[in-house]
């Protein structure tokens, strides 16, 4: 990736240098780095917010009880990461932060699911079936809040930055369940394979 952004930027000198456009590229660069430091400050505030937000709901016992609520699901969609595993923790964690679009709050969650999850199956150099699984979850994401979204929308001036949630639930609540599907379908064609 870096390859290639740094082949994009190399490629738009030389053809504003050989175009007779050097000023209007550097401009460009110079108001894109301004801009891109604005953007991270509204991103940084919105983040902080949603974070303290989620850490007041973990100190307040609401994520514990949204991880008990979701234990039926979590047997649902992982059968072979045992009940009382931190593993599962950590995903309910994710999958509540994730669920009120605290993406930022959802990752540290996720990392520690995933060395669990790598701990609970002890696989060199590959994924287990379970790291697959969380990993296609957390992707499709199903989110009640797209903060980042709103954010976005609010720091380029949008009328209604919210307007976004309706269509965004919308559509994640689609990949979500695509990735249900897709997961229970691969589950049941590797029992079948053992079973051959």
């Amino acid at each position: 990736m870096n390859y290639l952004w740094g082949g994009m930027i190399i490629i738009a000198v030389i053809y504003g240098a050989l175009t007779g456009n050097l000023d209007a590229v550097t401009d460009q660069a110079l108001s894109s780095a301004k801009e891109a430091v604005s953007l991270c400050i509204t991103m940084a505030g919105a983040m902080a917010f949603w974070v303290g937000i989620m850490r007041i709901a973990e100190k307040a016992g609401m994520v514990n009880r949204a991880a008990s609520a979701l234990a039926p699901l979590l047997g649902f969609l992982f059968p072979t990461v045992p009940k009382d595993s931190f593993a599962r923790r950590y995903i309910a964690t994710n999958m509540v932060a994730n669920f009120l679009g605290l993406g930022w709050a959802a990752t540290p969650a996720g990392l520690s699911a995933m060395k669990e999850l790598k701990r609970l199956e002890e696989t060199e150099g590959r994924a287990t079936s379970a790291m697959c699984d969380f990993l296609i979850i957390n992707i499709s994401s199903l989110q009640l809040i797209p903060v980042n979204i709103i954010a976005y929308r609010s720091q380029y001036g949008s009328v209604s930055p919210a307007a976004i949630v309706g269509p965004a639930i919308l559509a994640t609540t689609v990949s979500t369940l695509a990735a249900v599907v897709f997961i229970k379908i691969r589950q049941g064609c590797a029992r079948w394979f053992l079973k051959e």
